[in-house]
């Protein structure tokens, strides 16, 4: 027969085991960069939200559109009135899975996360090369991919067009702890 205190201790190191399959970053890094002949732009967003279950390798990021910062305020006004339309589509989103990756490795990985990311009322489907660094007991991923402005439906008036890029690179790198309930 088990014993109340050693079957309490069991149950609690099974809760445990399970919650330290879950990770998260609070303060994700994204950044994106626009060069053109006319105007380069830059922006970086320090409050992206990211979970990823060790478990399954299933990861979701989720960001605010307005808390991107620029250079210039009038380049941050455009940004989000005229193009992303954030009041209409606050937040992107990505829901993706790792490749093969195995979070038992200590240094790095490079793995591919598939998904689907959400932006502008627009989902597309993403292959990203992913850095993947386990380093004391926490994870880093970051990476760099390139998207199309015209795939998010992103209206750019004709006399503008010079001024955007049509590819923007994007950088992003996420720091994760152990998630605690």
């Amino acid at each position: 027969m088990i014993r109340p205190a050693l079957l309490v201790f069991m149950l609690a190191a099974c809760l445990r085991l399970q919650a330290q399959e879950k990770f998260i970053a609070r303060q994700g890094q994204v950044s994106f960069f626009s060069y053109t002949s006319v105007e380069n732009i830059k922006a970086e967003n320090n409050q992206v939200l990211s979970i990823i279950d060790l478990s399954s390798g299933e990861i979701a990021v989720s960001m605010l559109m307005n808390a991107f910062i620029f250079e210039k305020a009038l380049m941050r006004e455009h940004f989000n009135e005229s193009y992303i339309e954030s009041d209409l589509y606050p937040k992107a989103t990505f829901e993706g899975k790792i490749s093969d990756f195995d979070p038992n490795l200590d240094g790095e990985q490079t793995k591919i996360i598939k998904g689907t990311f959400s932006m502008h009322g627009t989902t597309n489907t993403l292959e990203i090369k992913t850095k993947i660094e386990r380093v004391e007991g926490k994870y880093i991923l970051s990476g760099t991919f390139e998207t199309m402005v015209k795939d998010y439906n992103i209206n750019i008036p004709p006399l503008l067009e010079g001024n955007i890029a049509k590819t923007i690179s994007v950088d992003f790198r996420f720091e994760y702890q152990p998630y605690e309930s």
